[in-house]
């Protein structure tokens, strides 16, 4: 009988430890998830961080290129006004070149005027013609991106379609 209890005690102690096992086995599981998961949100992060930071940088010149266009203007405003017989001219014209060159090193580019472009294009005027409309007649100030973003929009004067008159 004795023998009979020690083997009981013994079968409940091992159902009781292998119960304890089991145990801490689920919860290393739960925490090599817990841990995996929190590997991966870091990782995220970090790429989430690093595009930050590289967006950052190609973006931070914006502010002082955008200033810098109103120079720009001026320079176009005074190369269309002189003689292009004179030496100044040749002078201010290479000028401008080498600005802009500098600017355009740094993904600054003119924003197209072929075709209209809500995003990129601001109307200011627009005078009816017999075509379908929304054609670009004139450039009134040029418009800018820095790299893939709009600094200045374009203004424009645009063509629309004439209404036929009601009788």
């Amino acid at each position: 009988m004795k023998e009979k209890y020690k083997q009981e005690t013994k079968t409940a102690t091992l159902s009781k430890q292998d119960q304890q096992l089991q145990e801490y086995k689920t919860k290393l599981e739960e925490y090599t998830n817990d841990l995996k998961r929190l590997q991966a949100e870091f990782e995220n992060y970090k790429k989430r961080n690093e595009k930050e930071i590289q967006s950052f940088v190609e973006y931070s010149n914006t502010k002082l290129i955008s200033k810098l266009l109103v120079v720009l203007d001026d320079f176009d405003s005074c190369i269309r006004n002189v003689s292009h017989n004179d030496e100044h001219t040749k002078g201010i014209f290479m000028l401008h070149q080498k600005i802009l060159k500098t600017l355009q090193e740094e993904g600054l580019r003119e924003v197209e005027t072929k075709k209209f472009d809500p995003y990129k294009h601001e109307v200011l005027l627009s005078v009816e013609s017999d075509g379908l409309g929304g054609e670009i007649l004139e450039v009134i100030q040029k418009g800018y991106m820095l790299k893939d973003k709009v600094i200045r929009h374009a203004k424009v004067k645009i063509s629309k379609h004439k209404e036929e008159k009601k009788k």
